[in-house]
This record gives C-alpha cells, sequence and structure tokens, in this order.
C-alpha cells in the first residue's frame, strides 16, 4: 500500500546499492582534495574514477567475514580499481564516510518532502478559497460553540503546514552538514581544507566541529521535524474522520466504483485513508524517540546510533512521503456537503448565537452575571425542551424589554460572525 503513493526515487535513496553509491561519491571527492593538496599523486583521481565500481552482492559476502561494513566496501572497489587502490580512503576514517553520505541521502530524501508539503500547502489554499464562505459550525469540546466556515478550517491548516515548511527547511538545512575530520574530529591525518573542498564539491556544509562523527542532535531535529510533519497530519486526518462520522456527514473520502467499506456491512464507507495517515505518524513518533536517544554517545563516538539510523531514516523519509502524498490525494478528491453543513448548524436551534446575545444585554446595561442567567435559562428550553434560541428569548420576561424586535433579530446574524472573514484571509496571503 505505501507504494503506491510514494515517489520511487525516494525508496532508492535507501537501497543498500543507493548507499554505496553515495559512499562512492564521497570517496571519489576525497580523492579529488587528497590530490589537489598533494596528498597523493594527481594522476589517481582520474584513474580510480575510471575504474571505480562495486559489486552489491560481492561487499555483502566480505562483510559476512570481516563484519565491518565500510571496509568490505573499500575491498571490493581496490578490486576493481587494482594498485592505485591504495590511495583510496587515504587518512580517512569509517565515519568520514558514512555521515556525509548520510547527509547526501538526507538531502536528496528532503528535496523530495519539500515538494510534497508545498504540493499539500497548495490544495490547502485551493480548499480554502473555495469554501471561503461555506458555512459551518464550529465546535468546542465536540459540541456546537459558534458559526465559522470551512474555508476557515482549511485556512489554519494551510498556515499550520506553512509553519512545517518552514521547520522542515530549517531542519533539513542543519543535516545537510559533512565532515573529513578523521578519528576523533582533530584532522591529525588530513588538513581541514580537504573537507572543506569535498563538501563544497558535495553541496554540503563543513561542520565547525566534530568528533569521529556529527553529533547527532543535528539527526534528531530532522526526524522529530519530520514527527511534527506527521503530527499535523494525522490532526487534519482525524479532523476529516470526525466530519464524516454519520451523525455529521459533512465530508466524505472517496470512495471508488468497486470498493468495499465491511465484510459485513455492504452499506459502509469508512474514512480507512485518514485513519491510515493517523496511524502512522505514530511510527513517525516512534522513530523520533529513537533519534533522540542516539543524541548521547560514549566520548567521541559509539555505535549504538548506527544500527537504529538504519530504520528510522528510510522509515520516516518514506513514511512521511507516502503520508503527505496520500493527505493531498484525500483532499484533492475530497466531497464536501455544504447543504449538511448548514443543517448541522442550524440543527442547534440557534444556540449557537448565545454569546451575541450575552453581550447585546451586557451592552443594555445587564451585569454579566444578569445577562449570563437570562441566556443560560433560554438555553436550557432549547436542550430540554425542543424550543428554537429565538422562540425562547422572546417568550422571556426581560429579554424583549431590553432588546428591539430588530436588535433580537440582529443577534441571529451568521454574518456578525463571518464579517472578518477576508481580514484573516489577508493575513495569511490566501
Amino acid at each position: 500500500m505505501i507504494d503506491r503513493y510514494t515517489r520511487p526515487e525516494m525508496g532508492q535513496i535507501w537501497t543498500e546499492e543507493g548507499k554505496l553509491k553515495k559512499w562512492l561519491e564521497v570517496e571519489l571527492a576525497a580523492l579529488e582534495a587528497l590530490a589537489r593538496y598533494s596528498y597523493i599523486p594527481k594522476s589517481i583521481p582520474a584513474k580510480v574514477r575510471r575504474k571505480a565500481k562495486f559489486n552489491f552482492q560481492r561487499v555483502k559476502k566480505i562483510e559476512s567475514s570481516v563484519q565491518h561494513d565500510v571496509i568490505a566496501f573499500l575491498t571490493n572497489l581496490a578490486e576493481y580499481v587494482g594498485r592505485d587502490g591504495r590511495y583510496i580512503h587515504f587518512g580517512l576514517t569509517s565515519s568520514d564516510i558514512l555521515d556525509t553520505a548520510l547527509a547526501l541521502q538526507l538531502k536528496e530524501a528532503s528535496g523530495i518532502i519539500f515538494e510534497d508539503l508545498k504540493e499539500l500547502i497548495g490544495v490547502l489554499k485551493q480548499t480554502a478559497r473555495r469554501h471561503k464562505w461555506t458555512l459551518m459550525v464550529g465546535r468546542s469540546h465536540g459540541v456546537h460553540a459558534e458559526p465559522m466556515t470551512f474555508g476557515l478550517k482549511a485556512a489554519l491548516f494551510y498556515a499550520e503546514f506553512k509553519r512545517n515548511l518552514a521547520r522542515f527547511e530549517r531542519a533539513a538545512e542543519n543535516v545537510a552538514y559533512g565532515k573529513i575530520s578523521g578519528a576523533v574530529g582533530t584532522f591529525a591525518n588530513v588538513h581541514p581544507k580537504i573537507e572543506t573542498y569535498v563538501c563544497k564539491k558535495l553541496g554540503l556544509t563543513p561542520a565547525p566541529i566534530s568528533t569521529q562523527i556529527l553529533q547527532r542532535d543535528r539527526h534528531a531535529e530532522y526526524l522529530t521535524t519530520i514527527a511534527i510533519i506527521g503530527g499535523s497530519l494525522e490532526k487534519l486526518a482525524t479532523e476529516l474522520r470526525n466530519l464524516q462520522k454519520t451523525e455529521t456527514l459533512e465530508v466524505e473520502e472517496h470512495f471508488g466504483e468497486g470498493q468495499k467499506g465491511s465484510s459485513a456491512m455492504p452499506h459502509k464507507r469508512n474514512p480507512i485513508t485518514s485513519e491510515r495517515i493517523a496511524g502512522l505518524s505514530r511510527v513517525l513518533r516512534g522513530n523520533a524517540i529513537a533519534a533522540l536517544e542516539n543524541i548521547s554517545l560514549w566520548h567521541e563516538r559509539d555505535i549504538t546510533h548506527s544500527s537504529v539510523e538504519r530504520v528510522i531514516f528510510p522509515d520516516s523519509t518514506i513514511l512521511i512521503d507516502y503520508m503527505l502524498t496520500t493527505m493531498t490525494k484525500v483532499l484533492k478528491d475530497l466531497k464536501v456537503h455544504k447543504d449538511r453543513m448548514l443543517k448541522n448548524l442550524e440543527g442547534s436551534r440557534g444556540m449557537v448565537f448565545s454569546q451575541g446575545l450575552l453581550l447585546r444585554l451586557i451592552e443594555k446595561g445587564l451585569t454579566r452575571e444578569e445577562a449570563y442567567a437570562r441566556v443560560q435559562k433560554c438555553a436550557k428550553k432549547v436542550w430540554d425542551e425542543g424550543w428554537t434560541l429565538r422562540e425562547a428569548v422572546l417568550e422571556d420576561k426581560k429579554i424583549p424589554s431590553k432588546l428591539s424586535r430588530e436588535e433580537i433579530d440582529s443577534v441571529f446574524d451568521y454574518h456578525y460572525h463571518t464579517k472578518h472573514v477576508n481580514s484573516i484571509f489577508r493575513r495569511l496571503g490566501i
């Protein structure tokens, strides 16, 4: 199911072969830098580049013996390159390659996620515009509160995902760092200018300081940001699920020809895609916790983070790609029942106007306590006896003496609640 909406290139980033290709990129860039600054003969990079390749199966076979993935890769590379292979990895340590290559993978994955976010934001913007004046009831605690519009609801998520885009941009920038600083970060065997050259060539930023590894607060920020985006998607999915409940039925996910909702009940149309998105957000949060646990390592490094990252980076980036593109499709195909929204809004028989009534009575000289008691008494008749709030107000002993019929009518005007919609949209640039 995940493959259905995930871009194929995202999966390719995280294949074992894709990873080794990135390792090779880093090694070849390092060779160029070493030759440029006379650590190795000038002719070596061109010679090595012509022959450099690897065989994934062969690497795996070597690794089964040496129990070290980078050594296995270098051994296989040297088998193709020949004697000049002795200059590959000159003065470097494994994490110089591993962490710099990981930064390349994350940079590539980030580019895809950026596009996903922008597409979703665009659809939310269109939805907000389309339903700018579509009246519906706002709810607090799940109970009818005051009138609003479905466009405002969409605009709220538009603003949230704009924040997510800015948040992700910062996190992606902070993880796009490389390091070629050696076994404990002292540049004992290669000058810092080697690192500068390699990172510039690969489109990364050199870490101002590192140990044997890049520090994992960068990676924790990246995955917690993805988890926050997942949280926003869950929030949106949960909203759609609530609005699709039978009693509410203000929106519906697209239900395709031939689709079935239940093995037992043929009538069912369930918000299964939104439920899937809500569930997968839990995986992202779990991965973020694992990334936070990776921050604290022994001294200049250990490898407790390494096995974890082989799971959490592919899983989180592939999942967020899937979740974003899937939610975009849900919104594009979403059925919005305007008539049902209005029916539900009017179903509370005018109680959504209680605050406006309260304020008018205060303006007429009642204390807040007096006005609240009067309005609440009228609302009780709506709740318990099936009146409309307008009927209860007109039958009240005191309210009609304070408010004229025209003033009472003005309380029950939907425009009162939508008069600032344009201002909100202008604030958001919609």
